[in-house]
């Protein structure tokens, strides 16, 4: 699995544990919906940390929480 997909796999699975909306994490985090949807969407080859970190504090959850999952670990992930 490529690292984007992985980070979009992420998204997904964390905002249906919220049971929040892209459109509710816009509106916590601040970042554009347009940003929230590529994510989603997989149309980024590369993420801004600042973005993520935004992401995780309109989720209420750390970076670490973020990439608490076997999706990053490095068997999982294409070189």
């Amino acid at each position: 699995m490529r690292l984007n997909e992985a980070l979009s796999l992420r998204l997904r699975q964390l905002l249906d544990k919220a049971d929040m909306t892209q459109y509710q994490l816009y509106m916590k985090s601040g970042v554009p919906k347009s940003t929230i949807s590529n994510l989603i969407r997989c149309t980024y080859t590369a993420v801004n940390l600042r973005i993520l970190h935004e992401l995780c504090q309109g989720m209420g959850i750390s970076l670490a929480e973020f990439f608490a999952s076997p999706l990053f670990e490095e068997d999982n992930l294409e070189p």
